[in-house]
């Protein structure tokens, strides 16, 4: 799971980029942080791993102040190796072996306090060895010295997408504010919030620079894909693309490519990836953020996406527990129920959660989904008196019973957000944070007013619904991970202008562009092909495009490879006029975009259009899945099928090479795809290729 385990070589790089380079010194804030207490090399902390590299360790410092909390260090320290014929140090804290057997003692010192960590060289293999002592418990240490206000803050993760109707692109004195009132733990960006790299930067600098004593976490959902957030930089594929690859090599990449950006954004936590295995054609929110509909395959897929993410220093989320692939409600607009026994579940749903929980995944994200076959307790809708089923989200026997203790799961539990139709609908603001943490949540993921859920919270302290013990324990997991990803204050960071001339030079690299073509290539699925493709066109003979969403983007790619192509925008049958338009196409290429059921069937206007186009176009019709496969149960007698996942740019280029043999396509269906009678139409794992 851990950072430094898995990225030893970029923990500098991650600290100062994730940093703060605030000081704030009224004299109200001097007397309540005190005085610097103490001085430790970090990696004696008992939750921070360490590898040697290429023969090097780098050691940080962290001053410790008198009421617990930590801040990274790096000026005016002496280091020294006590057996420089074993080690040597440089003075910022490089540690190198010599090859030589034997042992050191490294040590540091700022003048006042002074701390050392052993360095042993066997024959085998080179160890560093931490002091042991109460000083280094530094997560415990400083929870006793936080008020209940510090720690009810440190669950809190609202989002500030827009402020006075205007989108958040940089820090305001409102924002400073709420940040340092509330000691929040974390805030989430969306897409209002990060429209360039240097924009972004900044903004993340700001944020960081507002937190007094720990460092936030900085979220964002950069799944790939159709959930992609960040406006600059490179646009993955998403989930079902990835399955469609079976290449574990290609998703891990695409993971750790993501981490990267991120990482180099100051961005420091992705709520990614989706684990929820999608075996429901259905399913209006999951589709194709999903790896596919095999637990097994979600699993695989999953732990190597979350093995690049994790590799780059930026916490991982696996979502949405226990499961919301089996459902046919969005969670934002209602509240869905997946009605399966614990054995199935297990089986299915839970799958590919107890792998990323064995691998030690970041955190968990819940589901606002009722599952009554585990928990079956009733409760009263706010929204309109009837009785509902309990959400997981909600269920102590879900987070606690289920989650924690039969799964065996220790880490940070993160809510989806609880401003969706699930949650706001049918519980009050407060009502449902209360809820959530008597559950066993941790961190409360954009709560409905900030100032009424963190007063909520410390009443029900106050008076006993909840134990200071129970919110300590979140504490003690919320810091846990920000220690073992290196989201600590630093009092000395880079300057925002070396930040930013890192991030430019790494968001949307070419090396980035590149991953994200192959990944795209490979995912392309040919369902069905009647010696239609690839195509062999003259330059005389007429390509005419046909289709409405993102219509544009796939005339523009196909257009590059034969200038001769026409685009047709409709989005249902065709009048008479634009029939007699294609009369001369040797070649007609429908663009399908859907996202539900009604999107698909064969009533709607866009599937009325496309089987119009096979019934009365005597050229070749191509159909081109633009998100769901799916869509090829509204027009199964259509010529030739291309499934491409998403509407990112990279997909439209590599479904344009395929359509013209450029690309031989080797993706494999993730997902079985039915006729409208529910017999099987094309199998799970079913691909053509040229």
């Amino acid at each position: 799971m851990n950072f430094f385990r898995n990225a030893p070589f970029i923990f500098v790089t991650i600290i100062v980029l994730t940093l703060s380079t605030f000081t704030f010194t009224s004299s109200k804030v001097i007397a309540a942080e005190g005085r610097i207490n103490d001085l430790i090399i970090f990696q004696n902390v008992p939750e921070v791993a360490i590898t040697v590299e290429d023969n090097q360790v780098d050691l940080n410092v962290m001053n410790i102040y008198k009421d617990g909390h930590f801040k990274m260090t790096s000026e005016n320290l002496t280091w020294a190796s006590k057996n420089k014929n074993v080690a040597t140090v440089d003075q910022n804290g490089v540690v190198t072996f010599t090859g030589q057997n034997g042992r050191s003692f490294i040590t540091v010192t700022d003048g006042t306090s002074t701390d050392r960590i052993a360095v042993h060289k066997k024959p085998s293999e080179q160890l560093v060895i931490k002091e042991k002592g109460n000083r280094y418990n530094i997560i415990k240490n400083a929870i006793k010295g936080m008020t209940l206000n510090e720690k009810i803050g440190q669950m809190l993760m609202p989002d500030f997408r827009n402020w006075d109707g205007k989108n958040v692109t940089e820090m305001l004195p409102e924002i400073e504010n709420l940040v340092k009132e509330y000691h929040l733990g974390g805030v989430i960006l969306f897409a209002e919030n990060v429209v360039t790299t240097e924009q972004t930067a900044r903004l993340v600098a700001e944020y960081q620079e507002a937190s007094e004593k720990y460092g936030l976490l900085l979220t964002i959902d950069q799944e790939g894909g159709i959930v992609t957030r960040l406006q600059s930089g490179t646009h993955m594929p998403g989930n079902m693309a990835l399955g469609a690859t079976r290449s574990v090599e290609t998703a891990e990449n695409v993971g750790r490519v993501i981490g990267v950006e991120l990482n180099a954004l100051g961005i420091n936590m992705n709520l990614a990836p989706v684990l929820d295995v999608n075996n429901n054609p259905d399913n209006p929110v999951i589709g194709v953020r999903s790896f596919g509909e095999s637990p097994q395959l979600v699993a695989e897929m999953s732990s190597a996406y979350i093995q690049g993410l994790q590799s780059t220093g930026v916490a991982a989320t696996a979502k949405h527990f226990p499961g919301h692939g089996d459902t046919a409600v969005d969670s934002h607009l209602g509240l869905p129920e997946v009605p399966h026994n614990k054995e199935r579940l297990l089986e299915v749903e839970l799958f590919p959660f107890q792998q990323a929980m064995k691998e030690d995944i970041d955190a968990v994200m819940t589901a606002h989904v009722t599952f009554p076959m585990i928990d079956d307790t009733k409760v009263i809708s706010q929204k309109d008196g009837t009785e509902i089923s309990l959400p997981a989200t909600l269920s102590h026997k879900v987070l606690t019973g289920l989650m924690r203790e039969e799964m065996g799961y220790d880490g940070v539990i993160i809510t989806d957000a609880l401003n969706m139709a699930a949650i706001a609908e049918h519980f009050g603001s407060v009502d449902a944070v209360i809820r959530s943490v008597k559950a066993g949540t941790d961190i409360i993921l954009m709560p409905v007013g900030l100032e009424e859920v963190a007063g909520g919270l410390l009443e029900a302290v106050e008076t006993g619904e909840i134990t200071e013990d129970r919110i300590e324990e979140s504490v003690e997991r919320i810091l846990t991970l920000k220690v073992e990803r290196g989201i600590i204050k630093s009092e000395n960071p880079l300057p925002i202008e070396e930040v930013i001339a890192n991030a430019e030079a790494v968001v949307g690299s070419e090396a980035h562009k590149q991953v994200e073509a192959e990944a795209a290539n490979q995912s392309i699925t040919l369902i069905k092909n009647n010696d239609v493709l690839p195509f062999n066109l003259s330059n005389e003979e007429k390509i005419v495009v046909v289709g409405n969403t993102y219509i544009n983007s796939l005339y523009d790619a196909i257009r590059k490879y034969h200038p001769n192509t026409a685009l047709l925008v409709a989005s249902g049958p065709l009048n008479e006029d634009q029939l007699a338009e294609l009369e001369n196409a040797s070649a007609v290429v429908a663009g399908s975009y859907t996202f539900n059921v009604s999107g698909r069937s064969p009533k709607s206007n866009q599937m009325q259009l496309i089987n119009q186009l096979i019934e009365h176009v005597e050229a070749p019709v191509v159909g081109v899945g633009i998100r769901n496969p799916y869509d090829v149960m509204a027009f199964p007698d259509i010529d030739a099928y291309l499934a491409q996942y998403g509407f990112r740019p990279a997909s439209f280029q590599a479904t344009a090479a395929t359509l013209f043999g450029e690309n031989n396509p080797t993706g494999l269906l993730p997902v079985t795809i039915p006729d409208q009678n529910d017999n099987i139409l094309f199998d799970y794992g079913f691909g053509l290729n040229y």
